[in-house]
């Protein structure tokens, strides 16, 4: 079974950072174009960044100068660095891959492929 471990999150005060980390299998990482999304309850679900294997991004306008994606070959993971936390961002938060759309589709959609199981009480409060 192919899955997302995902880690990090937790409580913060508004105007606090955390950093969520996502571990992919190999041929996943290397090859798809993976992001993360969010959903609080009672809401939709919402893009927030996605980066593809060439290194491109694509992040919501909500978290753009605040959220940065990055990766780290050697360890086969994905980061969410939040800074700047508002009580707006609390949400579930999943790490997600999708083997097909691109940077911007990932966001705009946040319709991936495959999802980790998210992490919980990650926001601001």
């Amino acid at each position: 079974e192919v899955q997302l471990v995902e880690s990090g999150g937790g409580s913060v005060q508004a105007g606090g950072s955390l950093r969520l980390s996502c571990v992919a299998p190999e041929h996943i990482y290397s090859t798809w174009t993976m992001g993360w999304f969010r959903q609080a309850p009672g809401k939709e679900r919402e893009g927030v960044a996605a980066v593809d294997s060439d290194g491109a991004t694509d992040y919501a306008d909500s978290v753009k100068g605040r959220f940065t994606i990055s990766r780290d070959s050697d360890k086969r993971t994905l980061y969410l660095i939040m800074n700047s936390l508002k009580p707006e961002d609390t949400a579930m938060k999943y790490c997600a891959a999708d083997p097909w759309g691109g940077v911007v589709a990932a966001v705009m959609d946040a319709d991936f492929e495959l999802r980790g199981q998210g992490t919980q009480g990650t926001g601001s409060s």
